[in-house]
């Protein structure tokens, strides 16, 4: 089904007023001024900014995460720009349609000089063949089309029409972006600034997290969770952890990120590991991921573990280790849990050993303590005629000369001599 919006701002207007549409559309921008996050293609002098500004068109085509402001930018362009603004989404709609558009947008520029801003959500969704009947238009500029997908464009859009849209990746909004969103909808009159609600810091976190960077998940969360609970005799409305708890059918859990809970849950996971056992290291590792810890935080500490309490015992361990580091960036969450999870196993079920620890830690006080002494001149590099006058590297013996590349030489400065840092743990018994 179509959706003409004839005039975007009279329309946001209205909006606001009607506190029975959905939040996150109340507190929809209909000023490029604010717009939270984005910054990459936004932001001042930024080459999209300057060409909304001028009220520039081409065709387009936005990639980005749900909840990330794709419609918004496309109504917010069509308005700068006074275009007319029509919106379908490529679930409900068919080549029918978009002739029906393109005759109307088509009249348009002849009857009354005015261009036409197509915002096909989810143009991914629509076949070759639908995809095919928007060509003839877009190439005579007859309409501008702007697409919002959450999949590649390479692979979702045919190589005709993306060869004529500029595509632009929106960026998933970050944990900041979605808090100062859901202040501003507790502070504004077309937001719930009548409920007077009061909503923690605690529980704003909280809804950051389970909203994964999806501004319409967060806004609807906070909707339903002030609309649920009940007015005090000022009239205010004080969110509890139960009713948002409720809400999300999650447990809030206590968790500070700066503070000394932090601390504790990451030493508890650590001496867990060290400990060998893989359940608590389990437990431990979803308590800070379930409250919101930043992943990737954990896969440092993580490779860390593995140097330090496992070492040379399993060499697998960093790998293992900085895999997850890597799984956990590129697939991000609740994907790259697993991959935590995998890791915790193995680093928790393999041989410990610190030898490499308490040997660096050695070397490393002898390197600062000791008398900073000349490299011995056998060790020396005689890159230079000179340097071979000077003795540098005489009475070196190649390794490679002697049985099974061993050779007995000494290779510390005198005053260090014969030190022994590493000590290789006992081999594992089969």
């Amino acid at each position: 089904m179509l959706l003409l919006i004839y005039n975007k701002a009279v329309a946001n207007q209205e909006s606001k007023q009607d506190l029975n549409i959905p939040l996150a559309e109340r507190l929809r921008p209909t000023d490029l001024s604010e717009i939270v996050g984005q910054e990459h293609l936004l932001g001042k002098d930024r080459p999209l900014r300057k060409m909304i500004e001028k009220g520039e068109l081409h065709s387009m085509l936005f990639w980005g995460p749900p909840g990330s402001g794709k419609t918004t930018l496309a109504q917010i362009i069509a308005h700068y720009t006074k275009a007319q603004f029509v919106q379908f989404s490529a679930v409900t709609s068919g080549v029918a349609d978009i002739r029906r558009v393109t005759k109307e947008a088509e009249y348009n520029r002849q009857m009354i000089n005015k261009s036409t801003v197509l915002f096909v959500d989810e143009i991914h969704r629509f076949n070759k063949a639908q995809q095919d009947a928007f060509l003839p238009f877009v190439e005579s500029g007859k309409i501008i089309l702007i697409g919002a997908t959450t999949e590649n464009p390479s692979f979702e859009v045919i190589g005709p029409l993306l060869s004529r849209c500029r595509v632009y990746i929106l960026n998933q909004l970050s944990p900041d972006n979605i808090k100062a969103i859901l202040k501003r909808a507790i502070n504004l009159p077309q937001g719930l600034k009548e409920f007077k609600p009061e909503v923690s810091d605690k529980i704003l976190d909280y809804i950051v997290n389970i909203s994964q960077g999806d501004a319409r998940v967060a806004l609807t969360t906070l909707d339903v969770a002030v609309q649920a609970t009940e007015p005090n005799k000022d009239g205010s409305r004080k969110v509890t952890e139960s009713t948002i708890e409720h809400i999300a059918s999650r447990k809030i859990l206590l968790y500070d990120k700066g503070g000394e809970e932090h601390y504790n849950l990451i030493s508890a996971l650590h001496k867990s590991l060290r400990d060998s056992d893989p359940d608590a290291s389990l437990y431990w590792l979803a308590r800070m991921l379930e409250a919101g810890e930043d992943p990737l935080y954990i896969a440092r500490r993580l490779v860390r573990f593995a140097v330090e309490d496992i070492g040379d015992a399993n060499n697998l361990a960093l790998v293992v280790a900085n895999a997850a580091k890597e799984a956990v960036d590129f697939i991000g969450r609740p994907e790259g849990d697993l991959a935590l999870a995998q890791a915790v196993i193995f680093l928790a079920m393999a041989p410990k050993s610190n030898s490499i620890y308490v040997a660096y830690g050695q070397a490393k006080k002898d390197a600062l303590e000791s008398q900073t002494e000349p490299v011995p001149l056998h060790l020396r590099n005689p890159v230079t005629s000179l340097m071979k006058q000077f003795n540098y590297g005489k009475g070196y013996k190649y390794a490679h000369d002697f049985p099974d590349a061993k050779v007995d030489q000494e290779h510390f400065p005198p005053s260090l001599k014969g030190r022994k840092y590493y000590k290789p743990p006992n081999k594992i018994k089969k």
